[in-house]
């Protein structure tokens, strides 16, 4: 699987971003979607999870009610929409994708088999 995330850019806080990554078989093999970032001098932190087969989804405390995890599933295509966006969101933002088979429950790097390039997303106070 072949992932690539985009949507990314400079905006101000409170402003939204949606972020996609795609992938030719993403959803339609049921693949656990993951989203991630890297700030700048700090190690990844995941940020959110789908669960394609059952819908199951999950946020880390710093983005919930503020990030919504979606999928298309014609377009192949799972969307990080995030609103009221904080200058601490700054990172680089990837997403990964996992073998339903393999997931436990989906906040783990070491769960996921496939990973996208990061797309740099930057929020101005």
């Amino acid at each position: 699987v072949q992932l690539q995330a985009s949507g990314g850019g400079l905006v101000q806080a409170g402003d939204l971003l949606r972020l996609p990554c795609s992938g030719s078989t993403l959803t339609s093999k049921g693949f656990g979607i993951g989203w991630f970032r890297q700030a700048p001098g700090k190690e990844r932190e995941w940020v959110s999870y789908r669960g394609s087969r059952d819908g199951t989804v999950d946020y880390a405390d710093s983005v919930m009610g503020r990030f919504t995890i979606s999928e298309d599933i014609d377009e192949n295509t799972v969307y990080l929409q995030m609103n009221s966006l904080k200058p601490e969101d700054t990172a680089v933002y990837y997403c990964a994708a996992a073998n339903p088979c393999l997931i436990v429950h989906g906040r783990e790097e070491h769960e996921y088999q496939y990973w996208g390039q990061g797309t740099q997303v930057t929020v101005s106070s």
